[in-house]
């Protein structure tokens, strides 16, 4: 919904959140339910009224448990039956500097200050461990904004008896936490109240009159800050950025200026503009994000200007460079098609309007942002959330030169004849094993990012995945593949529990880099050897539709699975004897993993 995409109106949200919210759910899309408890230290009902609004957009359809005023302590130590029942499958310790108690005085010693930031960590750090010992989900807590006055002017900052200094610390102390404890995240209203401007989001009218610790008009930022959380947790960032180029990575038209014509350098303001926004997307990309060029263009014009001197992307930072005079929505699509991606999950960036509109009305996934002026490019981007970073593991880091290598392999197909003959050629090699705690991030990542290949798409946290990794009740698998153009990384995952005789498939995931390689039919092979070892007699697997995963329908079919029933919703289940069971990869070579104890 355009109304809930940033930059939006606070205002317009807040009076229209009840039009805005049946809308949202008069829509025929598909949304995973959330369980989300807000604990919150000041008044939270029109922060949660708003936070629907937003996690509705993001495909989550949420229900909500709010503690009662103030009681954000007590749920944590002392839950009561009814948030113990609601099982929350994420918590939000909605808490500000209101809701610190021994704030330093001008007359404390280093040793008193000292005293009361422990006490209050040891406050927080308390709520937090509770937290975890009676829910195992993860927890969402906010850090502190700065005070609203400095005592001690300029001083506050650095002096032990300073408020923003104790508030820093505090803010240091939290971010220590979420660094060494997993599922743990922070909100940073800190960043929030200073982009918002401090003295408005810290009115005390606010506090005074109604226990809000924000005006009013900032809780839409607040609630958007804690959905893209959310949505990253469940694997709705983007993956892809499609960029126009003039006017969008250099400041006039390559095609009539000519390189030396276009502005991008340190020579001009404008043209520094466009450096600053060129250089924020090398740093995207260094996230694992993937660059493509969607241009309308001539290609030696568009990679003229890509190689100006004074730039700083290259035409070998894209993946895929389509600039030609097709419709762009028609090349956003084979981009999201060359990456084996879907087109919801890639962000469209055009200074022109027009373009914008037509995208946005052809590929409605697709995130259009509204790219207005040059010197809010990055603005605009940086605070649309679309790839906020909850878990980032070492396959996003290699994540580009993995879709590069993708590419690659794409290319190669052409030249040959017969597609059997091409999959030996990639020369493949497989570690199929049970889950090693080195790799549980990023089977726990896989688990909500993929979508295509995801038979029952269900969704783990890392808590669940721990608890799964280290169950007796469950045959795990994941699958790393490398052939000759590189390491593709951990690309499938398949989790069964133990019922009797029989492993009923919980999850059967593929990321959509390794399509259509045998990669299926490996881990196949190894699940029922796997099977064997442990005495089951039969798999017992389930297809769950949704709009993503058509792909897989017919997955269990295809292997030689015996359909035992369907619904009028299309959910089968199906079932594979063990015994007699044939390998069907022929061109892959499998092996476990030597370093068990990793």
């Amino acid at each position: 919904m355009k109304e809930l995409e940033y930059p939006f109106d606070s205002g317009d949200l807040l009076a229209r959140r009840k039009i805005l919210r049946r809308q949202l759910l008069e829509e025929n899309v598909t949304r995973i339910p959330k369980k989300i408890a807000v604990l919150g230290g000041s008044t939270t009902n029109d922060i949660v009224d708003m936070l629907e609004l937003f996690l509705l957009n993001y495909g989550i359809e949420p229900t909500f448990y709010q503690s009662e005023y103030g009681q954000y302590f007590e749920d944590a130590l002392f839950p009561s039956q009814e948030l113990r029942d609601f099982q929350p499958d994420i918590i939000w310790v909605h808490t500000t500097n209101r809701n610190i108690d021994r704030w330093p005085e001008p007359a404390d010693s280093e040793e008193e200050a000292k005293q009361k930031f422990d006490s209050e960590l040891i406050k927080f750090a308390s709520v937090w461990e509770g937290l975890r010992q009676n829910f195992h989900c993860p927890i969402i807590q906010n850090n502190f904004e700065k005070p609203l006055f400095r005592l001690m002017g300029n001083r506050d900052c650095w002096d032990y008896r300073g408020r923003g200094r104790f508030v820093e610390l505090l803010n240091s102390s939290f971010g220590e936490y979420a660094r060494t404890h997993e599922g743990f995240y922070i909100n940073d209203i800190d960043y929030l109240s200073a982009d918002y401007g401090l003295r408005e989001w810290s009115n005390p009218s606010y506090w005074n009159m109604y226990k809000y610790a924000l005006c009013f008009d900032a809780i839409p930022y607040l609630a958007f800050s804690t959905a893209n959380i959310i949505k990253s947790l469940y694997g709705k960032n983007k993956k892809a950025l499609a960029l126009d180029l003039d006017n969008t990575l250099w400041g006039g038209v390559v095609g009539d200026d000519g390189v030396e014509g276009i502005e991008i350098g340190q020579e001009t303001g404008l043209a520094q503009t466009y450096y600053e926004f060129q250089s924020y997307l090398k740093q995207v990309s260094s996230l694992g994000i993937v660059l493509t060029v969607c241009s309308k263009n001539d290609y030696e014009n568009a990679i003229a200007g890509l190689n100006h001197p004074e730039g700083v992307l290259r035409p070998e930072d894209f993946i895929v460079i389509k600039a030609n005079w097709e419709n762009k929505h028609q090349n956003i699509a084979q981009i999201a098609a060359d990456l084996s991606i879907l087109p919801e999950a890639i962000v469209f960036v055009d200074d022109n309007p027009a373009e914008r509109e037509i995208v946005r009305s052809q590929l409605p996934g697709v995130a259009v942002p509204p790219m207005e002026e040059a010197e809010s490019y990055i603005t605009t981007l940086d605070r649309s959330g679309f790839f906020e970073v909850t878990v980032f593991s070492d396959d996003d880091l290699k994540r580009n030169d993995m879709y590069r290598k993708n590419v690659l392999r794409a290319a190669e197909i052409a030249s040959f004849g017969d597609y059997d003959e091409y999959l030996r050629s990639l020369e493949m090699q497989a570690v199929i094993d049970d889950f090693l705690p080195v790799y549980l991030e990023r089977i726990t990542q896989l688990t909500n990012k993929s979508n295509q290949f995801n038979l029952t798409t269900r969704r783990y946290t890392p808590a669940e995945m721990e608890a799964v990794y280290h169950s007796d009740d469950y045959i795990r698998l994941y699958g790393k593949l490398t052939d000759k153009f590189g390491d593709n990384g951990v690309v499938s995952v398949v989790i069964g529990h133990k019922n009797g005789q029989v492993l009923d498939i919980d999850l059967w995931l593929m990321s959509c880099r390794v399509p259509k390689r045998n990669m299926e039919q490996a881990m196949l092979d190894t699940l029922v050897e796997k099977c064997r070892e442990a005495g089951m007699t039969a798999i017992r697997g389930y297809y769950y539709p949704t709009p993503k995963n058509h792909m897989v329908e017919k997955l269990y079919e295809t292997f030689g699975f015996t359909l035992l029933s369907a619904d009028g919703d299309g959910n089968t289940v199906w079932e594979l004897p063990v015994a007699g069971y044939e390998n069907q990869n022929q061109v892959i070579a499998v092996s476990g993993n030597p370093q068990k104890e990793i």
